[in-house]
């Protein structure tokens, strides 16, 4: 004998069945500080300010920095360089 049972209800409802906590506040809370912490930090993963972390003479060394990355970039592509 086979039984197939549908039931048709919302999350919150089939918690509440089956007794199970609302943790709709705690994640609301939860994303809300993750947003502003985000919102907060975001200013540090520009990329202006990745540059200056990881290239303190990049000012100094643009040009060295431009060739390097273009022969780079045309060696990766099997083009031969301009001159």
């Amino acid at each position: 004998m086979k039984v197939t049972v549908n039931v048709d209800c919302t999350p919150q409802e089939a918690r509440s069945f089956f007794g199970l906590p609302d943790v709709e506040p705690m994640q609301r809370a939860i994303m809300d500080h993750a947003e502003k912490r985000m919102m907060r930090e975001i200013e540090n993963y520009a990329p202006e300010k990745f540059i200056e972390a990881w290239f303190p003479l990049f000012g100094a060394n643009a040009d060295w920095m431009r060739s390097m990355f273009g022969a780079f970039m045309q060696t990766g592509t099997g083009s031969s360089p301009k001159k």
